[in-house]
């Protein structure tokens, strides 16, 4: 109880209205920054600069792990990581919206929709019918399903980790998807309700980059991403070397989503790449 109670109290003191923000914190317009659609920011809130950072290298996917403490959705990647002012609103959600109306509907201007990739780390359930109210707060920048039909607009929510399956394909409309395991490549679930695959690089590959890529695991590999594709799937590994020889095979492979920590040298690694997948690819 004691602990609860500085929990909310030091809530209290740091829920700053966002005038309250100093200045190098507050969005700006990315004028200048090319859009990597290819750039996955993986535990993006361990960076010093949580979602500012990633969008300064261009990049269009961002991950953040929730907990439910006490009725609000925190970020950390472990519960003992928790900081009070460190909310989904406040270091996403809100500096989202921001930039958005900023930069005409856009989080780059001119640009596509970005992911912000929400990874559950506390029961499903009760997570999403937090997660529900939050998101239709922010229902001016969501993509949005209703009735299998989707708009697209300046972010796609898309629910990781103990996914809330049940409840989310219930409801009409409704701002969020989710992020599939290999077990559905061969599902039938519209890709309006799973748009992407995510699998732990180590549980199908060896290969960490060390040599050539075993001819047997490149072939996997192929098959992995073109299935998930067929089906109107994106392709996001985890857990991957954060090395260059293994983002050229990713990108050889077409796999939609690097998950990286290291922002910079992704951002120099795909701009020296200069595929047209990287800029302005508009999918789900």
């Amino acid at each position: 109880m004691k602990r609860t109670a500085l929990f909310l109290a030091a809530v209290a003191i740091l829920s700053l209205p966002p005038s309250a923000r100093s200045a190098s914190s507050s969005p700006k317009p990315a004028d200048g920054v090319v859009p990597l659609t290819a750039a996955h920011a993986h535990n993006d809130y361990a960076h010093p600069r949580p979602l500012l950072d990633a969008l300064d290298c261009g990049f269009c996917s961002i991950e953040s792990d929730i907990w439910l403490v006490e009725g609000r959705l925190m970020v950390a990647h472990a519960q003992k990581e928790i900081r009070p002012e460190r909310t989904l609103e406040s270091l996403y959600l809100q500096p989202l919206r921001e930039r958005a109306r900023l930069n005409g509907g856009r989080v780059y201007p001119g640009g596509p929709t970005i992911i912000l990739l929400i990874d559950f780390k506390t029961e499903a359930a009760p997570t999403y019918a937090e997660l529900r109210k939050v998101l239709q707060r922010y229902a001016d920048i969501l993509t949005s399903v209703e009735d299998g039909q989707v708009t697209q607009r300046a972010v796609t929510a898309i629910i990781s980790g103990d996914a809330p399956w049940k409840e989310l394909s219930a409801d009409n409309p409704r701002y969020a998807m989710l992020d599939g395991r290999a077990r559905h490549l061969g599902s039938r679930l519209p890709a309006h309700l799973v748009p992407l695959i995510s699998e732990n690089w180590k549980k199908l590959f060896k290969w960490q980059g060390a040599g050539p890529m075993d001819q047997a695991e490149r072939a996997k590999l192929r098959d992995f991403v073109s299935k998930a594709h067929q089906a109107g799937r994106k392709v996001r590994f985890w857990a991957t070397p954060d090395k260059p020889a293994v983002w050229k095979e990713l990108r050889a492979a077409e796999v939609d989503l690097l998950s990286v920590d290291d922002l910079a040298g992704a951002r120099k690694f795909l701009l020296e790449q200069a595929q047209p997948a990287d800029r302005g690819e508009d999918r789900p």
